[in-house]
């Protein structure tokens, strides 16, 4: 499958960089890359690129500089593109996450290899960067876990090398179960189940922990769904909204006997874990 490639460079590339994230990833684009002077996004190349960027601030914020390049990658070129930009991913001195081709001699903690290709999750994200912290800064790792909007795997995988036993990863993109899939066989996974599709999935299971890094949108909407999966006691690590969305998420969780236990931030970003009644 061809890919759309974007070329965002920003000034001020903070916060603008990570906020054009958040958008595009609402308007169909799926993976991004961060670089020096901005991101790469990558999504369909069926997406209108001049209808997307109409609806963000890339064309709508007067105090910003843009430039804004595009082209189709070929399928067979996808891996080199990945190899040119992806970078050794470190979690303070919790994990390390690399592609095949980094050397390891560098790496930290526990060391998470994954082939991104086009699947969200690599680490570089601040969201997956926190989420992976919070799976560390856990009291004990539940035995049960679902990882919702797996992308890569890269929290699945984390889970299960921290004593999880039963762990379910689901993604809405065939790609990326596949890849999840790929991804936990890499890391000598043994105990993750990788779907492609939603909340439906989980078709009356429960969890003892579930990880939700997604989007506001798609969060509040499933929120329902995350605390009837959630067992009494459960943890629920969410992430894909800014600091200034904490009280929102927090309010709305409430609704569904969610208790907030903690905040992690980073940059513009936040992630919260919450406790069910």
């Amino acid at each position: 499958m061809d890919t759309l490639e974007l070329t965002i460079d920003i000034v001020p590339k903070d916060p603008w960089s990570d906020i054009v994230i958040a958008e595009l990833s609402e308007l169909g684009f799926d993976s991004f890359v961060t670089t020096d002077s901005g991101i790469l996004a990558y999504g369909s190349p069926a997406l209108n690129v001049e209808t997307i960027l109409a609806q963000t601030v890339i064309e709508n914020e007067k105090s910003i500089e843009v430039s804004v390049k595009s082209q189709v990658i070929p399928h067979q070129n996808w891996n080199a593109t990945w190899e040119e930009n992806f970078q050794p991913v470190y979690i303070e001195n919790y994990a390390s996450i690399i592609a095949p081709f980094h050397d390891r001699s560098s790496a930290k903690g526990l060391v998470v290899e994954i082939q991104p290709q086009m699947s969200f999750g690599t680490g570089h994200h601040q969201t997956t960067w926190m989420m992976t912290k919070a799976l560390f800064e856990l009291s004990e790792m539940p035995e049960k876990v679902l990882d919702m909007g797996t992308g890569t795997g890269v929290l699945a995988i984390v889970a299960e090398k921290l004593g999880a036993k039963d762990i379910l990863a689901i993604d809405i993109e065939e790609w990326s179960a596949e890849n999840a899939a790929e991804n936990a066989r890499r890391n000598d996974c043994a105990t993750i189940r990788c779907l492609c599709g939603d909340i439906d999935k989980v078709d009356g299971e429960t969890f003892g922990l579930i990880i939700a890094n997604i989007n506001k949108n798609i969060l509040k909407a499933h929120m329902r769904q995350y605390a009837e999966a959630l067992e009494a006691g459960g943890t629920l690590l969410l992430s894909g909204f800014f600091i200034s969305d904490v009280d929102e998420m927090e309010q709305f969780a409430a609704a569904h006997k969610l208790k907030k236990t903690k905040t992690f931030e980073r940059d513009e970003w936040a992630a919260i874990q919450l406790v069910k009644d």
